[in-house]
């Protein structure tokens, strides 16, 4: 009876979606299937290379620097010129820089490809929100960004070991790995997924529409508000990337243990974020920010009594509900924000609080455990989580349950059109 119950919330999960979205999400899954530089960098330059905490805290901030550089750019090619060409030309570039950056020796070097792979990694993140919430109806959009993270985490899942693996023989293979991967992403793009930008009767919106500009995104008071609370959240989930392996590895452990308990998030997600979803995706979303925020804080916060595999793995689970519950809840909150013909620079807004917190985690990683020892970046990230808890509680008071609701709340931006638009006609792959 259960595995009857199950197999039918699967079911419902997945049914009724455009199969644009589901070969986005085949593109999602092969490029997170291919992750590796996010994931072991810091490992890669303090156990391979020989190189300080603080060093690795900074290649990884510059990493962050190219996001916060791509980021508003590709927002706005994301409007100008369609979610297509932005992201294929995205995983393109990705692919080029990712397998320089596994030949880099010099360490200026490494710091300048390692900033390269951030702008291009980073440029397809708006392209793909926009393009999601394009193609997919508002009832089911927090389903499709539930889905699709579950696709970013089922890859990061079985990535996150069998790299593990490979860095125990060759780093060098991990990288080039990852570039094969993002190829073959920029492939599925090219050949299966159709333009979806917004159209007006005589043709596709363009920047020079006045109705959104990034001055109407910056004056839009409580979206900026939603990104400056993002941005703390982000601050302290990167910490899963940046912090924890670097503490790891100073405490004795191997990259095949921190690949384990890091897959711990990417199984836990693959196997729980369906029927969380289905749990969560008609609840109260202030009540859901504030939970994930708490959930957050105090998850990285149990890191300062992790001295297993055992702990830490206890540690991650409870950070990962955080991560389960903020992921397709905010994604949701920002296109309800967002007017219709200003997605891409909505988006890009958004993107930047992710890459401002990739370009500020490391520095604070390294420079506080160099300092003052792990403990106090564990009880740094829970003192983050409590102050974004009590931001969400503040900001999201008085917004409704409807999408009209939401945007009337949210101050002077653009007004959202009647009904979505047309998509423009799919680009012919060759």
């Amino acid at each position: 009876m259960r595995a009857a119950a199950l197999r039918t919330s699967v079911r419902d999960s997945v049914s009724g979606m455009p199969s644009a979205f589901w070969w986005l999400w085949t593109s999602t899954l092969v490029n997170r299937l291919g992750g590796f530089v996010a994931t072991f960098m810091a490992l890669y330059l303090t156990l391979e290379r020989g190189y300080s905490a603080s060093f690795a805290g900074l290649v990884a901030a510059l990493h962050g620097l190219g996001g916060v550089i791509s980021s508003i750019v590709a927002g706005v090619l994301t409007d100008r010129l369609g979610r297509r060409p932005t992201l294929l030309f995205s995983q393109l570039s990705t692919a080029v820089s990712v397998a320089l950056l596994g030949f880099m020796e010099h360490p200026a070097a490494i710091a300048v490809v390692a900033m390269l792979v951030g702008m291009t990694s980073n440029a397809s993140r708006p392209a793909v929100q926009a393009m999601m919430a394009d193609i997919v109806p508002p009832e089911d959009r927090v389903r499709a960004f539930a889905l699709n993270y579950w696709a970013i985490n089922m890859g990061f899942a079985v990535s996150a070991v069998v790299a593990g693996f490979v860095a125990q023989y060759s780093y060098l293979a991990g990288f080039l790995g990852e570039a094969v991967m993002t190829m073959v992403c920029a492939v599925v793009v090219y050949l299966k997924l159709p333009e979806s930008r917004p159209v007006v009767a005589d043709g596709p919106v363009s920047d020079a529409e006045p109705a959104v500009s990034m001055g109407t995104v910056l004056r839009d008071g409580r979206f900026m508000g939603v990104v400056g609370l993002s941005f703390l959240i982000s601050l302290v989930f990167s910490q899963g990337f940046v912090g924890l392996p670097i503490a790891m590895g100073a405490d004795g452990f191997s990259p095949t243990d921190y690949g384990l308990v890091s897959a711990v998030n990417g199984l836990l997600i693959v196997a729980l974020q369906i029927p969380l979803t289905r749990f969560i995706e008609h609840r109260d979303p202030q009540r859901l920010l504030v939970i994930s925020a708490l959930l957050a804080g105090y998850g990285f916060g149990l890191t300062a009594f992790a001295g297993s595999l055992a702990m830490y793995a206890l540690s991650v689970l409870v950070w990962t509900l955080a991560e389960m519950v903020n992921s397709p809840t905010q994604a949701n909150l920002v296109v309800r924000l967002s007017p219709v013909h200003g997605r891409g620079r909505y988006q890009g807004m958004y993107t930047l609080s992710w890459a401002v917190a990739s370009l500020v985690a490391p520095l604070v990683a390294g420079l506080v455990i160099d300092a003052y020892g792990a403990q106090w970046l564990w009880a740094l990230s829970a003192a983050i989580g409590t102050v974004a808890a009590a931001g969400y509680w503040l900001l999201m008071r008085g917004l409704t349950g409807t999408d009209e609701g939401v945007v009337a709340a949210a101050g002077p931006a653009a007004p959202k059109a009647a009904a979505e638009p047309a998509a423009e006609p799919a680009a012919q792959g060759a």
